[in-house]
């Protein structure tokens, strides 16, 4: 197709001035002023009756509540009344659970402000398409009426006046679908600022959906973690087990060789059991199995005991929490006494752990030399990342000279 044969013909412009879109604004107009007085009719009864019948108490959070549920039903059909009518979308406001209490959820729906916006509008759809509807209906009455009349006129051969009666009708006819364009879009601009998402609306669901993301990004690299640690603890650690022992062996039993031969022997015996220690501590902070099996409090424990100082232990936990959180906890506390036997030059620690409601609350405090700073080194800095990974909170109080206490918050929901 060529582009003269793209472009519109005078008659395929006048043609679509009239054409079923110009209709459906209209049936959108009308149906709307209908669907508004009755839900204005609605809205009034619900908060007249709340308002007179306010010394029973119930009656009104009933009422109230009702009025709310009747907004949100109201919200929907007009959705609906302008995806059928008019092909325009609506996006529906994000909302969050509603409690079942009636008290608690009366007032949750007053101070969400997008309920408030979805009842503007259906005031505000009042006068606009009442008055759009009115003057859309009229228009095209009088269009008709005044080409009735034109008949008439012309038939009793009265021409000046047929004449006149013809021009105002096809005025009329011209203007008509005009004023339907115009109510229409006002009314759309109405609904999609009232009825869709605001910008804090959208910032909201869009912080909501970073943060599912998030979760599900550490589900899967705590998950990640793990088959590391399986891997490496049925695979790569049994080679080195048993690669240890046939050395140990060679190293008992081969007592004939020449001393160069036994020296090389030695040496690699050593060399595989020290790499089995060194696995063995990066197995254990990646994922101890211990925490799958047997929880948090039986995995710090071990932590404990493999402290080259004394540390002492107190963990107050009702229950199980999420894998992640545990996993968290368990990295902080690590590495907190990892950084204390680097650094501190402390005599001994002491790592307390609770659960209060859906918060877990650990700390870590030594007697060293204190002086830790997040801004100065990377091991702390590692500890924020991953307690904000799960939107913990981390806390560092240590001034020169000591002590030193990290004190870690982690939301278990």
């Amino acid at each position: 197709m060529t582009a003269v044969e793209m472009m519109p013909t005078p008659w395929t412009r006048i043609s679509a001035h009239w054409s079923a879109r110009t209709w459906m604004r209209t049936v959108h107009l009308v149906s709307g002023a209908s669907l508004a007085l009755l839900g204005v009719a609605a809205l009034s009864a619900l908060a007249a009756a709340a308002v007179l019948l306010v010394w029973t108490v119930v009656v009104p959070v009933a009422a109230l509540l009702l009025f709310f549920v009747v907004v949100r039903l109201l919200t929907r059909v007009q959705r609906s009344r302008f995806a059928t009518f008019l092909d325009v979308d609506i996006a529906p406001v994000p909302c969050r659970p509603l409690s079942r209490n009636p008290l608690r959820r009366l007032l949750q729906e007053t101070r969400t402000w997008s309920a408030w916006r979805r009842l503007g509008y259906h005031l505000l759809t009042v006068p606009i398409n009442g008055i759009g509807a009115l003057s859309v209906v009229g228009a095209w009455s009088s269009a008709l009426i005044t080409a009735v009349l034109a008949v008439r006129h012309w038939v009793l051969a009265e021409t000046w006046q047929s004449v006149g009666f013809v021009f105002a009708s096809g005025i009329l006819f011209i203007a008509a679908p005009w004023v339907a364009r115009g109510f229409t879009a006002l009314d759309v601009i109405a609904a999609e600022a009232l009825l869709g998402p605001s910008l804090s609306d959208q910032l909201v669901l869009r912080v909501e959906t970073l943060r599912e993301s998030r979760a599900g990004m550490v589900d899967a690299a705590d998950a990640e973690r793990r088959r590391i640690e399986r891997d490496l603890h049925d695979g790569t650690q049994q080679r080195l087990v048993s690669l240890a022992m046939n050395l140990g062996m060679a190293r008992a039993t081969l007592t004939d060789l020449p001393e160069p031969a036994r020296e090389v022997i030695v040496r690699a015996h050593e060399e595989a059991k020290l790499a089995l220690r060194e696995l063995r501590d990066v197995v254990r902070g990646l994922h101890p199995a211990v925490l799958d099996e047997q929880g948090l409090d039986a995995a710090l424990s071990g932590l404990a005991a493999r402290a080259p100082f004394p540390v002492r232990l107190r963990a107050d936990l009702s229950g199980r929490t999420a894998p992640t959180v545990e996993a968290v906890a368990f990295f902080v506390v690590s590495e907190a006494l990892t950084n204390i036997a680097k650094h501190a030059r402390a005599s001994g620690a002491e790592v307390v752990v609770g659960r209060d409601g859906d918060v877990l609350r650990l700390s870590v405090h030594d007697d060293g030399v204190g002086g830790a700073d997040p801004d100065l080194g990377s091991g702390l800095r590692g500890l924020a990342g991953r307690v904000a990974s799960v939107d913990g909170i981390l806390d560092v109080d240590s001034p020169p000279g000591g002590p030193t206490t990290i004190r870690v918050e982690l939301p278990c929901v």
